[in-house]
């Protein structure tokens, strides 16, 4: 009998999945004709904001990858979560964070001057409070570096001809309580942050995280150091290669094309203190 009842659950589970991919996609699907050949620079409206955009794609994939897959999704454990976002953008993620904790005290950092100005409209705008932003990239160090900007999402830290200056903060400086949620999306300055942070001891007031690692094809692969670092320090892990659209270049059948940028999303969880707390309990 319980063999019967286990079935049936795991059939129920499979159905409601189904019902529940086929409203994602119904929902990606309107968002695609209304949001991918949106003007540069244009106002829109989306889930209850006025929000000015880069570009329709860029501003598509983050509607499809933040609101509908939920990629930051996580759990407080009180109505006033510290967060911080690193690679705000034009605000999407922040925006997200509020709709899911309207309480919410967001640090957010954003290295593209043009990017910057839109991210400031989009909080002024909707009167998003308790958020503060920096005109500021992500780093080992405090300084200055060489930034190639892309007028939509994909800028990066890199020496190019087409660079400009842009201002680095060390993120260790901003950590002053436990963090319940860190999003870094810095285009390939992940391993440094991290690095930076375990080195000031300050990793380990960091309860959760999603990170999205880039992948070049003939750049250098942090992707396996970021992994160890993160085992090392308490956190438990998961690795995801978006969808289709977002991740197209790691679906099978696979290969090697020079021109490919891949990414995944690493999504880890501090597991460390807790156990700590549960061996001296255990004493």
């Amino acid at each position: 009998m319980s063999n019967v009842v286990s079935k049936s659950k795991q059939a129920l589970g499979r159905s409601l999945g189904s019902i529940g991919v086929t409203k994602s996609n119904l929902q990606i699907a309107r968002l695609r004709k209304q949001f991918l050949s949106a003007k540069p620079g244009s106002v829109v409206n989306f889930a209850g904001y006025r929000i000015r955009i880069t570009d329709g794609k860029s501003f598509y994939i983050q509607c499809k990858d933040e609101f509908v897959h939920q990629i930051y999704r996580f759990e407080a454990s009180r109505e006033d979560p510290f967060i911080i976002d690193g690679g705000s953008n034009i605000g999407m993620s922040i925006l997200y964070f509020k709709q899911l904790y309207p309480a919410a005290r967001i640090v957010g950092f954003e290295p593209d001057p043009a990017v910057f100005k839109m991210l400031e409209e989009n909080l002024a705008t909707n009167g998003i409070e308790n958020v503060r932003v920096r005109n500021a990239g992500l780093g080992a160090e405090d300084g200055v570096a060489s930034f190639v900007p892309d007028n939509s999402a994909g800028g990066r830290i890199m020496s190019s001809g087409a660079s400009i200056e842009v201002k680095v903060e060390r993120l260790s400086q901003w950590i002053d309580e436990p963090v319940d949620f860190l999003k870094l999306n810095i285009e390939g300055e992940e391993l440094p942050v991290l690095q930076e942070l375990e080195r000031n001891n300050k990793l380990s007031q960091v309860r959760e995280l999603v990170m999205e690692y880039h992948g070049w094809p003939t750049g250098e692969q942090r992707l396996g150091p970021i992994l160890e670092l993160l085992g090392r320090n308490g956190f438990r892990y998961l690795v995801h290669d978006f969808d289709s659209e977002t991740g197209f270049a790691t679906k099978p059948p696979f290969s090697w094309d020079t021109d490919k940028t891949w990414y995944c999303l690493v999504y880890a969880k501090q597991f460390h203190a807790k156990a700590q707390r549960l061996h001296e309990g255990a004493k």
